[in-house]
């Protein structure tokens, strides 16, 4: 069976996995659940030829054999119920995995716990990949697991970034955990396995297509808290697990890049139509998945000046105060439209804190090279 097959999601929902298991292998489904599926396709327009899929289930259940028992049996088939099953998959209803097939050393619904799923254009750009390894890995270092599909670019990037932190990162393939897509990817798919998890709904020996790495998505979104798209173009793969995360009410985030770069087109549009945030650091990563009131992103501020401590009327003073030629204390007052005991106060405070220069004709600001003495 396919992953992500709202008919055979619903069929086990009915009848339960050995109940749909019974009906396919006598190649018939029960009258009344047939007759619902009929109507519902009705109702959507859309064909529905129920024979042929059960024709290819029982060739799919007949091509398993006992594989399945026995990767069951290995610990290596975790499946909806299981005590490691991570039950924020459950949010996909009826197309939830069937179960999924696991490599790797580490407790999945525990790496899940806090997780984040970052992902992005295969034909990345170099600050995409800098910008995913530094999200990755300050994310890692803060205990939060990296969940991504162990594509080319930013999701190889993302993997690398995690290993470099602390926290198991998780590998999402749209084919067997055995295979090995794309082949250079073999040493970093090691080193996941020996830090992390390589999953897949596929069992082993399944090869992808482009069908299974759109279904694949949604697991990638369902896993964890969020999604940051890092960089993706308009028709890019990544914007179908950006719309899973926000059908499944997950947090839904994106990096800018330059408005000229066409790999960065589809980051924007999504922040352009509100549909995510906006977000290039860490901690406002942190800050949208993390615990309310606990995780906020400290507020930036560009670079304090010593002037920002002066009240109003001492800075309208300072800005009628001329750069060369002295001014008195009358022409100051007019140009600041203050009175002449305000502006002499004001003079005083900024001669001693050394904006100002007093001279025999006035006051004129200090040169640039000198700075005033307090803040």
């Amino acid at each position: 069976m396919e992953p992500g097959d709202p008919v055979m999601g619903r069929l086990i929902e009915e009848y339960g996995a050995v109940g749909a298991l019974a009906q396919i292998r006598r190649g018939e489904l029960e009258p009344e659940f047939a007759e619902t599926e009929r109507e519902l396709a009705n109702a959507e327009r859309r064909r529905l030829n129920l024979g042929q899929l059960v024709t290819g289930w029982a060739g799919r259940a007949a091509g398993c054999g006992g594989r399945a028992a026995d990767d069951l049996a290995a610990g290596r088939l975790l499946v909806p119920g299981d005590p490691g099953w991570p039950s924020q998959l459950n949010d996909l209803g009826r197309v939830r995995p069937y179960g999924l097939w696991l490599d790797g050393e580490e407790d999945l619904r525990f790496a899940c716990l806090r997780s984040v799923s970052i992902v992005g254009a295969r034909a990345a750009t170099a600050y995409g990949t800098h910008a995913a390894a530094e999200l990755s890995a300050g994310l890692s270092d803060r205990s939060w697991s990296v969940i991504s599909g162990g594509a080319y670019g930013i999701d190889a990037a993302a993997h690398r970034g995690a290993l470099a932190g602390v926290a198991p990162t998780v590998v999402v393939l749209a084919c067997g955990t055995d295979v090995c897509y794309p082949s250079a990817h073999a040493d970093l798919f090691r080193a996941v396995r020996e830090r992390g998890l390589v999953i897949s709904e596929s069992p082993p020996g399944v090869q992808p297509t482009r069908l299974r790495f759109l279904v694949r998505n949604r697991v990638i979104a369902a896993l964890s808290r969020g999604t940051v798209i890092v960089q993706a173009a308009l028709r890019s793969g990544a914007l179908n697990t950006a719309s899973h995360a926000s059908a499944l009410n997950r947090q839904l985030m994106a990096v800018p890049g330059p408005i000229t770069s066409d790999v960065s087109a589809g980051c924007h549009t999504l922040i352009r139509q509100a549909r995510a945030t906006c977000v290039t650091s860490v901690p406002e990563v942190i800050e949208l998945i993390g615990s309310i009131g606990d995780d906020l992103a400290p507020t930036l501020r560009g670079p304090s000046h010593p002037r920002d401590a002066l009240n109003e009327e001492t800075k309208r003073v300072l800005d009628a105060i001329p750069a060369r030629k002295p001014a008195g204390l009358a022409t100051i007052a007019n140009a600041a439209a203050l009175p002449l005991t305000t502006t002499l106060s004001s003079l005083g405070g900024l001669e001693s804190a050394g904006y100002i220069l007093r001279t025999p004709d006035g006051w004129r600001l200090r040169p640039r090279s000198s700075s005033p003495t307090i803040q």
